[in-house]
């Protein structure tokens, strides 16, 4: 596998902390974790919060933004948050069509796949990590299949209803997959060491799995998972990783 092409994001020389989170999942269903998630970006005392990929279930297109009371909701969200602090947003495998529009209407800035932030004189690696699952065949071509330009174009320029419609049988497809208790490919540990030596950074954080831990790799690296977002399981799940200059700490918010 070739390591992609890196893009840098600097800490601002006022930053202390910065809070990494992911696998949000964000849906009208689930309205504990959106107030957990709202309750969160009003409050954190980050300097900045980076969120890692599928912070929405699903992401039919900008365009929802001004047809869907929920997506609206969520942007107001980002909007109040971002008069506070710089907010960033990285694809993930069920919001890679968030884009400028987005962008615009929420103050919240892009960020490649993968990008190292540099903080304190140490390079973190971030990446929501799918594009590292290997071993899931199926997903990767999917994968590069939604994620060409000319595919993109041709179903955003469908009807919403319709994308919609399409963005429901994906989540009832994973929901199913889930109940059958089928076992996904978790991140390739030669990949990711691939990927830390192009960016020439120690330390791999990344969400995606929805399997949380610790992960030594040769050489002194390692990867961190984040935890998914679920305030209606039992335990209920959320928490970000604040990242200092004294290394990454697990911040429980559930």
């Amino acid at each position: 596998m070739t390591a992609p092409q890196v893009a840098e994001l600097p800490a601002a020389p006022s930053w202390r902390a910065v809070d990494c989170i992911s696998d949000l999942h964000l849906h009208p269903a689930e309205p504990a974790t959106f107030d957990a998630w709202r309750a969160y970006m009003a409050a954190t005392p980050a300097d900045a919060v980076v969120i890692l990929g599928d912070l929405f279930e699903a992401w039919p297109g900008d365009d929802v933004l001004g047809a869907d009371a929920f997506a609206a909701s969520c942007a107001a969200v980002l909007r109040e948050a971002v008069l506070q602090r710089p907010v960033y947003f990285l694809h993930g495998n069920r919001d890679f069509l968030v884009g400028d529009g987005f962008a615009r209407a929420t103050g919240v800035r892009l960020l490649a796949d993968p990008t190292v932030f540099a903080l304190a004189g140490r390079r973190w690696l971030l990446s929501h990590g799918d594009e590292l699952c290997l071993g899931d065949t199926e997903y990767l071509a999917f994968r590069a299949q939604v994620r060409a330009p000319a595919w993109q174009a041709a179903f955003l320029a469908r009807p919403l209803a319709e994308r919609q419609a399409y963005a429901q049988s994906l989540r009832a497809e994973s929901e199913q997959r889930k109940r059958s208790g089928r076992t996904y490919a978790d991140v390739d540990p030669g990949a990711a060491l691939a990927w830390l030596h192009a960016a020439r950074a120690d330390t791999l954080v990344h969400g995606h799995t929805h399997r949380p831990g610790d992960h030594a790799l040769d050489g002194g690296h390692q990867r961190i998972t984040l935890t998914d977002w679920d305030l209606a399981a039992r335990p209920p799940r959320a928490e970000a990783l604040r990242l200092s200059a004294s290394g990454a700490r697990r911040v429980a918010l559930a």
